[in-house]
Formats: C-alpha cells, sequence, structure tokens
C-alpha cells in the first residue's frame, strides 16, 4: 500500500494545512457538487464553482479538491496562491496514503504528489523552505508506485541534473524511457538527445532521432524540442533521418492500435 512504501516520515514532514469550514448549503451528493462545481468553473462562474468544489472535497471527493489545487496553483479565475494549493495537494497525499495504483482516485493523487514534487524543490515564501532531496523522495514515489509521466519526467531531470542528490545519468536514462513510452513529449525529446550523446546507456543515433521526432511531432510551440529536433535531424545522415522517421511512424501506428 501506499502508505507503507511512502512512509509515514515522509507523510509527516509534510506541513499540514489549515482548513475552514465552507458555508455552501445543498442537498448534492459529493458527486453531484463536483459535477456542478465543474460546470460553473467551465462557464466562467468561479464564485459558485470554488463554494461547489469545496463541498465536494470537505466531502472526501478527491477529483474536487484536486480540482480546486489546480486552480489555485495556476491563478485560473482566482488569484494564484501557491500556498493554498499546496494545502490541498497535502490533504490528497494524505487522505490518498492508501490508494491503489490502478484505482479511480490514483491520477489525482499521483498529480497532487508531483505538485508537490516541485513545490519542495523551489520551496514556497512564507511557508515552506526548499528541500531538493524530499522533492526526489516524493517524486520517486510518483514515478514508481504510480507510474506517473510527469514524475518520472521530473524524477529523470534530478538524477539528470543532480538536483537533490547526486546526479546519474543511468537512472536519468531509464525514467526519461518510461514516460517516453507513455508518450510524454520532454522525456522523448530529453531520452533522444541521451541516446544520440551515449549518456547514461549506449549511443544509438537512430533512435535518438526517432525519439525527437515522435516529440516534435506533439508540440508546434516548444521553442526547445523544435530546436533540438532541427539541429539533430540537420547534422544527420540521410539514411539514419529516413530510417529515424519510419521507426517513429510504427511506433505511433502500434500505439494506437493499443
Amino acid at each position: 500500500m501506499l502508505i507503507n512504501k511512502f512512509g509515514a516520515a515522509l507523510l509527516a514532514f509534510l506541513v499540514l494545512p489549515v482548513t475552514g469550514n465552507q458555508a455552501f448549503e445543498t442537498d448534492l451528493t459529493p458527486g453531484e457538487a463536483f459535477r456542478m462545481g465543474y460546470r460553473s468553473y467551465k462557464a466562467g462562474d468561479t464564485e459558485t464553482a470554488l463554494e461547489a468544489l469545496n463541498f465536494a472535497g470537505e466531502q472526501g471527493h478527491t477529483a474536487a479538491l484536486w480540482k480546486l489545487g489546480r486552480i489555485h496553483a495556476s491563478g485560473d479565475g482566482v488569484e494564484q496562491n501557491d500556498s493554498k494549493a499546496y494545502d490541498i495537494f497535502v490533504r490528497i497525499a494524505r487522505a490518498g496514503a492508501e490508494t491503489l495504483p490502478h484505482s479511480r482516485d490514483a491520477p489525482y493523487v499521483a498529480d497532487a504528489l508531483v505538485s508537490l514534487g516541485l513545490y519542495y524543490e523551489t520551496g514556497i515564501v512564507d511557508r515552506i523552505e526548499p528541500n531538493p532531496a524530499a522533492a526526489r523522495q516524493i517524486l520517486s514515489h510518483a514515478a514508481a508506485y504510480f507510474g506517473d509521466a510527469d514524475a518520472q519526467f521530473e524524477l529523470a531531470r534530478m538524477y539528470h541534473d543532480g538536483i537533490g542528490g547526486e546526479a546519474n545519468s543511468r537512472l536519468a536514462a531509464r525514467w526519461y524511457k518510461l514516460a517516453a513510452r507513455k508518450g510524454h513529449a520532454g522525456a522523448q525529446a530529453q531520452f533522444g538527445l541521451l541516446l544520440l550523446k551515449g549518456e547514461g546507456m549506449r549511443r544509438d543515433s537512430v533512435k535518438g532521432l526517432m525519439w525527437l521526432a515522435l516529440a516534435r511531432r506533439q508540440t508546434a510551440d516548444n521553442a526547445f524540442i523544435v530546436d533540438v529536433h532541427q539541429q539533430a535531424f540537420a547534422a544527420a545522415e540521410e539514411d539514419e533521418r529516413k530510417t529515424a522517421i519510419v521507426m517513429a511512424d510504427k511506433w505511433m501506428e502500434k500505439r494506437v492500435k493499443r
């Protein structure tokens, strides 16, 4: 279970959120309140959305809590507030301490852990100090237990750059590869670059180009991916480019058939 794997000590160091009662009189079930809140949010009625989502969240509706966290983290329709978002993500992590990896709530718990990991990497002013080692530990759990692609990507980045511990190119390549196979464009680009350099694994220029091609197909506005794709393909031999494109086509075909 998550609590055994994650560890009570790791949950304990998360700063506890300050909760308050939300006044929202309704006969709706938590699920109905969540749907009402989501519809209100999409319609631009932020006040009703927050009331309904808070009500559902107080009744233990994980998706409602997660949506609240994302709203406060992004500042979409409200004043951006990392401290509030952090509080909500801590609640999700604690309440989801025994969530199974393939359960309905698993994606929300995993995403909350990723957000917490990133908060601990950078810190939150007047709330928590930066703790990259804790960030790596949280992301490790979300990556390994839940198999979350974003967590795997961020963990790979930390291993590659030596954030929160020693750098390890082999582990960076491993986590980038896992996220890349799930279709994570950023991981596909980074894994492709590592293959081209032979960093953390045996060099394979054709497979490196293949992963860069896959990443490029998913994005038109990511300047980094566009740039590294152009540079790599410009420097490659023609037969390498052709083979990589064929391999990328086949990879996409297999993914569609799943």
